[in-house]
This record gives structure tokens, C-alpha cells and sequence, in this order.
């Protein structure tokens, strides 16, 4: 596997993140329309008809980050009259409020995280969400993380300990309290710091927390950079624990992390998996997702350049492991490129 690059492209402009990993995204919408304001003032009619497109992601020490920065640059440098970001937001839970809300319109989700948004169950329990699938990304793997030397060696052993279970709002701290409390192991029973990916691994480092939570994409890069200095290990589920987790949410699937992937696992990792998804805001135009989704496909060998997890975009995909209902913009080309679509996926 190979770490996620760093990108500086002048196409894809990224946002600060303020404390908690969250953004004050009330401040971004505002500073988009002077910007859009001023576009029109300086260029006239032209610029009026650019359509201005927020794409929400996670930490910047995880893949969702460079991966949008890729899909933002290929829907700025590809798509005419668009100009699209990647923000920096607290992950999967909020990226679905904020994609319903319409303030970033389009984000990056877990597939778990994504039905019940749209089914209105769990965090958003009595409120479904305005949202549908425009692709499907890539899989994520469950990384439970503590140093070598840990005297955890089996993730029911963290009674009485301080972890993090992932930011609040993201998609891996959403999985995690699914998976605790699918082993019997209560949410109070432990200290939970809820920190980013970066901040898990810094606090792993300082001995602040003796395990740490990641539902991320093989090879993330602030495991990779732990793995550097410190010698890890990410915990196994048992084959009973994996039966008990399947069956509390069955968008989950038992897979292995493969040995090799992070200095010193040299085996491969029993371990749970759930897909990720590109959501998009219901009523987004049909016309524009169809020439979205056209240009991330057609274009997905930048995406791989950023992360070989995106060789799993394909539209092929998009019709096999999608969560939830598919955008009509996103169905219009799977017929066109003589896919099939299961009629669950039709909203």
C-alpha cells in the first residue's frame, strides 16, 4: 500500500478545522457567496453560471480528506461551470446533516451511517435524511489500535481504560459504540477521549490512551507514521465476536487486513468491514450528478494516483454494494454504460 499523497492543486481549495473537527460551516457558506459575489462582479455573466459544489470529508489523517481533495480537482478541472472543495468536517454522521441541510450538499460516508440517515433510525432516529447515493467509494476496514506492549490484547479488555472510540460525528466513532455494544461492552464502562485520527495517534505516542479506533481504508497514513516510530498492534475479533457484531447491523461483512500493510503487523487481521459512499442532497439537480458522476469515473486514475483504495469507485460497484437508493443522475449513467440496477437502488 502506498500512503496518501499531498495535494496543492490551485483547483481544490481546503478549509481549516476548528476545534473538535468540526467547522463553523456558517462562516464557509458565507465566505463562498462574497466569493461568488465577487466572481460575478469581476467577470460578468459567465461567471454567474458556475455552480459551487462543497464536498465533505473527515480529518486530514485519514483518507476521506485526499480522497475529495482528488474528487473535488477532477469535478473543477472536468466538469464545466463547476468549482468544487473538499472541506475538513467531523466525518460520515455530520457529513450526512450537512449534505441534507444542503451546506455542503455532497459528502463522504459510511455505508452504516448512510442507511440510517436515510431510513431515519439511530443518530437520526425520527429524521430522515434529504440524502441518496451518488457512488460508492471504497471499503473500510475496523483498525483497532494499541502499542505492542499493551497490555490489551482483546478489545472487551478496555473496561476501566481510556480510549478513543473516533471524533464525535464521525463514522468510525458511529461503528464503534455499534460494535461495543454488540460484545456486551458499555459506553460508560470506559474513558472515552473521542479523538481524531491524527490526535489518536499523538495520544497513543504519549501514552494518553491505550487504544485507539479507525474505520478507515488500509494504509491511512497516521497509522503508517505511528508504525514509524512505535511498534503496534491492531486487535483481532474472535470468530464469536464477529457473529455478534454481523448481526447487529447487516451492512457489516467479516474481512481480513492484510499482514504487511503497517510496519510490524506481519499477519493478516480478522477484522469487519462496511463500504463507503458519496452522498449527495436529494434534489440536486439530475443533469449535474449525471456529469459528476461521469467525470469521477472517466477520471479515476487521478483518484488511484491519491490511493490505490479508490480502484474500488468503478460504476460497476455503484450498483452492486450501494447502501441506499441511487441520485436519478446516477442511475442515468449505469443504464447508459449498460449496467443493471437492482430495483432497491431506485428511489
Amino acid at each position: 500500500m502506498h500512503r496518501p499523497e499531498d495535494r496543492n492543486n490551485e483547483s481544490v481549495t481546503h478549509f481549516k478545522r476548528r476545534k473538535g473537527g468540526r467547522r463553523i460551516m456558517k462562516k464557509v457558506s458565507i465566505a463562498m457567496t462574497i466569493t461568488l459575489v465577487l466572481c460575478i462582479m469581476a467577470a460578468g455573466p459567465v461567471a454567474a453560471k458556475t455552480v459551487f459544489l462543497g464536498i465533505g470529508t473527515g480529518g486530514t489523517g485519514g483518507i476521506y480528506y485526499p480522497y475529495g481533495g482528488g474528487v473535488a480537482e477532477i469535478w473543477t478541472k472536468h466538469v464545466p461551470g463547476v468549482r468544487a472543495v473538499a472541506e475538513v468536517t467531523g466525518a460520515s454522521v455530520e457529513n450526512v446533516k450537512l449534505a441534507s441541510k444542503g451546506e455542503t450538499v455532497i459528502g463522504e460516508v459510511m455505508g452504516d451511517v448512510a442507511v440510517a440517515g436515510y431510513e431515519g433510525t439511530s443518530k437520526f432516529k425520527g429524521r430522515k435524511q434529504n440524502i441518496l447515493s451518488m457512488a460508492i467509494m471504497y471499503p473500510n476496514l475496523l483498525q483497532l489500535v494499541t502499542l505492542k506492549d499493551s497490555p490489551i490484547t482483546d478489545v472487551e479488555q478496555i473496561k476501566g481504560r481510556t480510549i478513543s472510540s473516533g471524533s464525535p460525528g464521525s463514522g468510525t466513532n458511529f461503528m464503534a459504540e455499534v460494535v461495543f455494544k454488540a460484545l456486551g461492552i458499555p459506553l460508560d464502562s470506559y474513558k472515552d477521549a473521542r479523538l481524531s485520527f491524527t490526535e489518536s495517534a499523538n495520544a497513543l505516542r504519549d501514552g494518553t490512551i491505550e487504544m485507539g479506533t479507525w474505520c478507515v481504508g488500509p494504509g491511512t497514513s497516521s497509522i503508517m507514521d505511528l508504525a514509524t516510530t512505535h511498534d503496534i498492534r491492531i486487535l483481532p475479533f474472535t470468530p464469536e465476536q464477529t457473529r455478534k457484531i454481523l448481526a447487529a447491523n447487516p451492512t457489516y461483512s467479516a474481512v481480513e487486513l492484510a499482514g504487511g500493510v503497517y510496519k510490524g503487523v506481519d499477519d493478516p487481521v480478522p477484522t469487519i468491514g462496511v463500504w463507503n459512499v458519496l452522498i449527495c442532497q436529494k434534489s440536486l439537480d439530475a443533469d449535474l450528478v449525471y456529469r459528476l458522476v461521469k467525470a469521477l469515473y472517466e477520471h479515476n486514475d487521478l483518484l488511484c494516483k491519491i490511493h490505490p483504495s479508490a480502484a474500488y469507485t468503478t460504476p460497476e460497484n455503484a450498483a452492486k454494494y450501494s447502501p441506499i437508493p441511487l441520485h436519478p443522475g446516477t442511475i442515468k449513467y449505469l443504464k447508459e454504460k449498460g449496467i443493471k440496477v437492482p430495483e432497491k437502488l431506485i428511489p
